[in-house]
């Protein structure tokens, strides 16, 4: 398994807009192209020098295949979605393989 993590730091005068669009919107958008079988939002608590908000929104994929599939295929048109925040917010991408995993 792997996870497509995006960390953002938004601005705080466009969090409420952004966080309802990220909700009602995107991560519905990234869900349904079928490439992720689930998605964690979270807020980090850590407050940022540059200062903005800033969350982690991490998308579970079975494999790097898949991924690239969604690289290929999708990542384009959803990020250009996100045109109306421009300047408002900045994000970084990482990929993580799942090593283990438990519940306890």
């Amino acid at each position: 398994m792997y996870i497509y993590n995006v960390t953002i730091n938004i601005e705080e005068t466009i969090q409420d807009e952004w966080l309802n669009w990220m909700k009602e919107e995107h991560i519905p958008d990234m869900l349904s192209t079928g490439k992720f079988s689930k998605a964690l939002m979270t807020k980090v608590l850590v407050e940022e020098e540059m200062g903005g908000i800033t969350y982690s929104v991490q998308y579970t994929t079975p494999n790097k295949e898949t991924l690239q599939k969604y690289y290929d295929e999708d990542a384009d048109r959803l990020r250009s979605k996100s045109n109306r925040f421009t300047g408002k917010f900045v994000a970084f991408r990482t990929e993580l393989e799942i090593v283990s995993e438990r519940n306890g």
